[in-house]
């Protein structure tokens, strides 16, 4: 099973806006590559970012719904932001699956990646 930490991201297309389509390739070390695509449920501008994979694009079923994400941002004041993650799944058993990849350990890396960057601006 590959760890979601150990993962890098190969490339994405973004069409962000509710409907629109995503694709986020990931890689593993070895190159083996890991396409997501999902749709974008809801956007609120500097709020909040809802997407699924229940759907790949245009509202096409994909085979195997896996998770929705739900993404918040709460301004606090003095520069500084709340920031939410939620990943609601579709059954008890692919929110264990999704743990075992390291789910946590990687949306965690993904959020100090973000602070990083933020940091530089």
């Amino acid at each position: 099973m590959v760890r979601a930490a150990s993962l890098g991201c190969g490339g994405s297309t973004l069409d962000v806006r509710p409907g629109g389509s995503s694709v986020v390739v990931m890689h593993d070390p070895d190159g083996n590559q890991y396409p997501n695509r999902g749709v974008y449920l809801e956007i609120v501008e500097n709020e909040k970012i809802v997407f699924t994979d229940a759907y790949t694009s245009a509202w096409v079923p994909s085979e195997k719904p896996f998770f929705t994400g739900v993404i918040l941002l709460e301004d606090l004041g003095n520069g500084r932001t709340k920031y939410t993650a939620k990943a609601l799944h579709w059954r008890a058993e692919d929110k264990e699956a999704h743990e075992k990849m390291g789910f946590h350990e990687g949306w965690g890396k993904a959020a100090d990646q973000l602070a990083e960057l933020l940091a530089k601006m």
